[in-house]
């Protein structure tokens, strides 16, 4: 470890920047986010960093840096291009046992800045060390999109119960598991879905009943897209990580059961034509059971929970027990698999709008109002229709549609897997029977189709074409 991460306190302490430019200011932005009293000398100072730092209470001197400026100082920058001032900074502040930084040179810095994750009152602070100011951009951002802004509300909350939990859970280790179940529970979780009257509740009530063996638990509906675990939202993931358990559907690809936590339960209960592994009433009242006896449970849904997915009906159970729930959306299979596809599902000189319908068999053949579905100015697209594709084409045509519409049909659509296939109304049938084509699919059905082949940009699967 080539450096010790440290964090100060600079509320109302004065801090010295020479150097008066882009660079000084940003450096005068950071530390005037800390609270520090910054004071600026130069010979010349931008009008941004002068306006910024006097608006702050802050001091701005023209003129030339002398050592005198160190004095009752907490730590001094040197932000200028002149090489030999730069150094002069950093023997004066040496001598004075004082923390120097020089901009972008490591060897005249006692301390360094790290690039910074800012959720306060929590901070996250990380540096390559002076290697690779990129490689620490990158991971700041990858760290951004995966800590929500509100873990520093979560953190003020936690603040303001501390003293009264320590008072009344004396024992540190039951103290310990106390904050364990607060932060991996429903408290956190309603904190972070910004319901915090309903979190203050739920903490006071456990408080009373922290003797009880069971705590109640949370369902959480999470959409987990069309397949492609980059497509999973950042909450998404987060619960994924905190449940007990999971219940996913056939739709739910392996490489998002990956990032499940790893010690969950998981249990399958989906659904594939003629062989439901579980009824949906069974289901509803699994839900609930599990709930009560205190487990975070995670019902893992492919595409979006309340697109062909029975979400709805499984919060409305929910609600009706009273157990405490979240839906988190996903992106739905036809907006996935349709970008995946280079297939824009409205276009100006196309399709001015898009329909979703289901496709399944029902007693041979697809029940729907199909006067309403001839692709004309608009697109629709089936799920669930691969075992219904020759009924849909037979049924389009029938009333009304050209033969030569065009069609596509999508097969695990942003996957590895994916495959498309492209024809017509009275083509696609004899193409996706000898292509092999095999579920889960999508379907779509417009002139948007024609743009396939020019907008196509994501690869499928290897020998396929």
């Amino acid at each position: 470890m080539e450096y010790l991460p440290l964090h100060f306190d600079l509320r109302g302490k004065p801090c010295l920047l020479v150097g008066g430019g882009e660079v000084a200011l940003r450096r005068a932005t950071i530390l005037l986010r800390a609270g520090a009293d910054v004071r600026v000398v130069a010979p010349a100072i931008d009008a941004d960093l002068s306006a910024l730092v006097e608006s702050s209470g802050g001091d701005c001197r023209i003129g030339s840096y002398h050592a005198g400026d160190l004095q009752q100082v907490a730590l001094a920058i040197a932000a200028t291009d002149d090489e030999a001032l730069n150094r002069q900074v950093w023997q004066d502040a040496n001598a004075r046992q004082l923390p120097v930084n020089v901009v972008d040179r490591a060897d005249l810095c006692s301390f360094i800045f790290p690039s910074i994750v800012d959720r306060s009152p929590v901070l996250i602070s990380f540096s390559s060390s002076a290697t690779s100011p990129v490689l620490s951009r990158k991971l700041r951002e990858k760290l951004e999109s995966l800590i929500p802004v509100s873990y520093g509300r979560l953190a003020e909350f936690v603040g303001r119960f501390r003293d009264k939990i320590k008072q009344l859970i004396t024992a540190a280790a039951q103290r310990r598991r106390f904050w364990e179940w607060v932060m991996d529970g429903p408290v956190a979780e309603l904190v972070l879905a910004g319901r915090e009257a309903e979190a203050e509740q739920l903490l006071e009530q456990s408080l009373r009943d922290r003797d009880e063996k069971t705590l109640l638990g949370e369902v959480y509906l999470v959409g987990a897209g069309p397949g492609d675990p980059d497509l999973l939202t950042s909450k998404a993931l987060r619960l994924m990580q905190n449940a007990d358990i999971v219940l996913y559907d056939n739709l739910v690809s392996d490489g998002i059961l990956e990032l499940v936590r790893r010690d969950a339960k998981r249990h399958y209960v989906g659904k594939r034509r003629a062989d439901h592994s579980i009824d949906q009433e069974d289901l509803n009242d699994m839900l609930v059971r599990l709930a009560r006896e205190g487990k975070r449970v995670l019902r893992l849904k492919g595409g979006d929970p309340f697109i062909f997915g029975r979400g709805g009906e499984e919060i409305e159970t929910l609600s009706e027990n009273r157990i405490p729930f979240q839906v988190v959306p996903g992106i739905s299979a036809a907006n996935g698999c349709a970008s995946y596809a280079g297939i824009p599902l409205t276009h100006r000189d196309y399709s001015q709008s898009v329909r979703f319908v289901a496709g399944q068999l029902n007693e041979g053949s697809v029940d729907l109002n199909w006067d309403e579905l001839i692709p004309t100015n608009q697109t629709i697209v089936f799920y669930m229709g691969l075992a219904g594709l020759a009924d849909i084409c037979r049924q389009l045509m029938k009333h009304g549609a050209r033969a030569e519409t065009p069609i596509a049909v999508i097969s695990k659509g942003t996957t590895p897997e994916q495959r498309v296939l492209t024809g017509s109304l009275d083509t696609i049938v004899e193409l996706a029977n000898e292509a092999g084509i095999a579920a889960p699919v999508l379907i779509i059905v417009g002139e948007v189709v024609k743009l396939h082949e020019k907008l196509r940009w994501y690869p499928d699967r290897p020998g396929f074409e």
